[in-house]
């Protein structure tokens, strides 16, 4: 992701921010290409365990082609589903950890992998997030797939990462 598409998703993602110009100064000058912002304002952030989450993610690309925002770290062991703000208050999920109003999140600079983390699908700027239900309609065919040995997507290939 370049030129304006990374403006425009920078200026989304700063939005979040108790001080969206102090964060794109310190995270435009910052080595490491990350910044932590707050969940909760624009976003909340479901984390699943990379043996449900890429599967999950195979099979919600699938469905709507690009959704919202994704992270994941080098390892793939967690990815990071951006969705709407006061999801983390009502999801329950055995294993899925949330970050809502309360918590902050690192952030590597759009199109970038840093600190560890990488977008497997960078925002647009748009605002478009991950519509929980669709997440979750893809979390139980993801595992009902890794409980049948079926469609599960294989643990050694990374998940294909969106940058348009």
């Amino acid at each position: 992701m370049t030129g304006s598409g990374a403006r425009t998703a920078v200026e989304w993602l700063v939005s979040a921010a108790p001080d969206p110009d102090a964060c794109r100064r310190e995270w435009e000058g910052n080595r490491l290409g990350t910044a932590l912002l707050p969940a909760g304002r624009r976003w909340d952030v479901l984390i699943l365990p990379g043996e449900l989450g890429c599967p999950t993610f195979d099979v919600l690309t699938r469905l709507v082609g690009r959704p919202g925002p994704v992270l994941a770290d080098l390892g793939d062991e967690r990815l990071g589903f951006f969705v709407p703000p006061g999801t983390s208050q009502r999801w329950v999920g055995t294993g899925v950890r949330t970050a809502g109003r309360g918590t902050w999140i690192v952030v590597p600079y759009p199109g970038r992998t840093a600190g560890g983390v990488r977008w497997l699908i960078p925002p647009d700027g748009s605002g478009t997030l991950t519509d929980p239900s669709l997440l979750e309609l893809s979390m139980h065919e993801a595992a009902a797939a890794i409980a049948g040995g079926g469609e599960g997507r294989d643990r050694g290939a990374p998940p294909q990462v969106l940058t348009t």
